[in-house]
């Protein structure tokens, strides 16, 4: 069945009149996180294609501990482009919330907006869901379904095959099910699924079915290139490698510690964000004793981040090597990249592609001894550090810039809209 063939035809409104679509995401601008930062970008992007995008998002909330407790039942605020609607859900109150918390938060969010887009459903042409976390699917499945207006759903990660690949859950699990049967319907209701690489596609396809292979578009983690400086020159101390980004269980920062215990060269690794794992990896560098060599400071803002990078001389990214991350490739990788920054990452899956692709780093194992090697060889070599940067900012420049990407977002939107009678 084609996408939209269940739609109503209606009339698409004048063409003058800007598409008007509701964007949900559990995390938003100024909150830290890859997952913030895309769809902060792509909200952005959208909003100078000339739609007019409105953010439907939970209060503040992380990292927890960072902002203060929210009791209002809908706050809005404006940046004179973008509506950002902050519907009143439970904030997490601590680094690593128990399940409890996390369902709460996760739960009373996607209640709160299924029922604030109902009321409010003449607003909007269209919805836009951002997953993870799978819940965020709910308001838009709900609104789509009662009103036969367009749904998207982009779908950031594949949080049920990493948490299953991580040992979080398990698959026999009912929870789990539960959780694969609804992830099904909900791709089955969208008219257009965005994912952020081919082999994510390809991953849901054979989960849920041939029906759903027309509705892809790929959109990646791109990056605003325009946002970061190639031409650090002296910018590069020779002795900075840079982690950005979230503290988590996918990412086995653990090893990238591990490995500083075992460098030859005189340098410094620098952790920057925070999450779960923090008091893990303060204990680690402890017990290590390598205080010296591994700096671990909290998140900083969006604006900084450009600086930070401008000022290191590898980027580092390493996922955890389970087949539930094969298709994930992390924010952070394309900013380092833009910075042309050599980008240090796992080799595995899309991840590795990408670094081969590029040309713009070094795909290794994420033993602490490949690490250490990968780490030394680029240190040592300032020559082939600058044209590993100056490749990668080359491939992002020509495949991974968020302007083009947001083109064709908007275009994508725009035609759903008109053949589907999204104005109703």
């Amino acid at each position: 069945m084609s996408v939209g063939s269940r739609r109503h035809s209606a009339r698409a409104g004048d063409a003058s009149d800007p598409v008007r679509v509701a964007v949900v995401s559990q995390q938003y601008p100024p909150e830290m996180g890859g997952n913030a930062s895309r769809v902060g970008d792509t909200a952005r992007q959208l909003a100078q294609e000339g739609v007019a995008v409105s953010v439907v998002a939970p209060p503040l909330s992380y990292p927890p501990e960072t902002y203060p407790r929210s009791w209002r039942r809908h706050d809005r605020t404006s940046d004179g482009e973008i509506d950002v609607h902050r519907l009143w859900a439970w904030q997490p109150s601590r680094i690593d919330p128990n399940p409890l918390e996390r369902l709460a938060y996760y739960f009373l969010f996607a209640l709160h907006a299924t029922l604030w887009l109902l009321y409010h459903r003449r607003r909007f042409d269209a919805v836009v869901c951002t997953t993870p976390p799978v819940f965020t699917g709910i308001p838009g499945l709900v609104f789509g379904e009662l009103t036969r207006k367009p749904l998207v759903v982009d779908v950031g990660d594949l949080w049920i095959d990493a948490a299953a690949g991580l040992g979080f859950i398990r698959e026999s699990s009912l929870s789990t099910r539960l959780s694969r049967r609804y992830e099904h319907l909900l791709l089955l209701r969208a008219d257009r699924i965005l994912t952020t690489t081919d082999e994510m596609s390809s991953l849901l396809e054979r989960a849920h079915g041939p029906a759903i292979a027309q509705r892809f578009l790929v959109a990646p983690n791109a990056v605003d290139v325009t946002r970061f400086d190639p031409n650090r020159g002296s910018g590069d101390d020779g002795r900075t490698i840079v982690y950005t980004g979230i503290f988590g269980h996918a990412q086995d920062l653990e090893a990238c510690v591990r490995a500083m215990a075992l460098l030859d060269h005189d340098a410094t690794l620098k952790l920057v964000g925070d999450g779960d794992t923090r008091p893990r990896l303060e204990r680690l560098v402890a017990e290590l004793g390598v205080e010296d060599r591994v700096e671990i400071h909290g998140p900083v803002e969006r604006d900084a981040v450009p600086e930070l990078l401008a000022s290191a001389a590898i980027g580092v990214a390493p996922l955890k090597d389970t087949p539930g991350l094969r298709y994930a490739v992390p924010l952070k990788t394309y900013e380092y990249m833009a910075s042309g920054l050599p980008v240090v990452g796992t080799d595995m899956g899309a991840f590795g592609d990408l670094i081969e692709a590029s040309e713009g780093g070094l795909a290794v194992e994420n033993s602490p001894e490949a690490l250490a090697a990968a780490f030394d060889e680029l240190l040592a070599d300032p020559d082939r550090r600058e044209r590993l940067g100056r490749q990668a900012r080359e491939h992002v420049e020509q495949h991974y810039d968020r302007r083009v990407l947001g083109e064709r977002l908007a275009e994508m939107l725009r035609d759903l809209v008109e053949t589907t009678g999204g104005r109703r």
